[in-house]
């Protein structure tokens, strides 16, 4: 079990390295049901995966002038902020309430990325909405981080586009660099509280990375939009799945 889920941990990579993103989001169901971690212990675990390879990509995204900075600085402090409340409020909920929450959040990541083909459409960015609504989807998109361990890139993405006036580019971009600040806050308030297994962390994380370098070399010989639509139905058959299982 621990062999198969080391190496599910590199075929997370090799995903988010395709698709520049949401692979990560199956890192707990890998965590709980394969590598039997407690979920308690799963979701700071899986915000280690997540904000490390979010970072990579954002970086190559900053390299090629996509990542926003001045909506980057406006979302994150709410980000940050509704990570840290999350972290913290799972630490107060039950487990099962944690895994259906989780399974959620999945099947909904899952149908937004069916919807992503029409939102890649590049044209003339939306008109930019006011600051306070901006700042409740950061903050909400952090909550669910800090909660169930996902990177909130679903909700980011078209909130940067539809109110925040980005082009799909500079949303992607930029909310790489939203889900690594809210990943590291989320982090740091489950820190002290849950006993983490460092070793696995490393492994995992270190395996989910090469397999972010592999993924990415294969993206000129993949089409991504069958490949995004493809994951789009693995994560809606793992949500229903976690949703049972819990």
């Amino acid at each position: 079990m621990t062999i198969l889920g080391y190496a599910l941990g590199i075929l997370i990579g090799v995903t988010l390295g395709l698709l520049g993103g949401g692979g990560a989001i199956l890192s707990v169901p890998v965590l709980v049901y394969i590598l039997l971690v407690p979920v308690k212990a799963a979701v700071p675990t899986s915000l280690v995966v997540v904000g490390l390879t979010s970072l990579i990509g954002m970086l190559r995204h900053y390299r090629a002038g996509n990542v926003n900075a001045h909506a980057a600085l406006v979302f994150a402090p709410a980000a940050a902020g509704g990570s840290l409340l999350g972290s913290r409020l799972a630490l107060l909920v039950d487990s099962r309430l944690q895994l259906a929450l989780f399974a959620v959040v999945l099947i909904i990541a899952a149908v937004r990325m069916l919807q992503t083909s029409t939102l890649e459409q590049e044209g003339e960015p939306a008109p930019a909405r006011r600051l306070p609504v901006l700042l409740a989807i950061g903050a909400g998109a952090g909550l669910l981080t800090g909660l169930v361990g996902v990177g909130g890139g679903f909700l980011y993405v078209p909130a940067l586009t539809l109110l925040g006036g980005l082009r799909m580019k500079q949303a992607i971009g930029t909310s790489l660099a939203l889900i690594t600040v809210s990943c590291a806050a989320g982090l740091a308030g489950y820190l002290g509280q849950v006993q983490l297994d460092w070793t696995l962390i490393g492994i995992f994380t270190a395996l989910a990375l090469v397999g972010v370098g592999i993924g990415s070399a294969l993206v000129p010989k993949v089409d991504a939009s069958k490949l995004r639509r493809g994951f789009a139905l693995l994560m809606l058959v793992m949500g229903v799945l976690v949703l049972v299982r819990r």
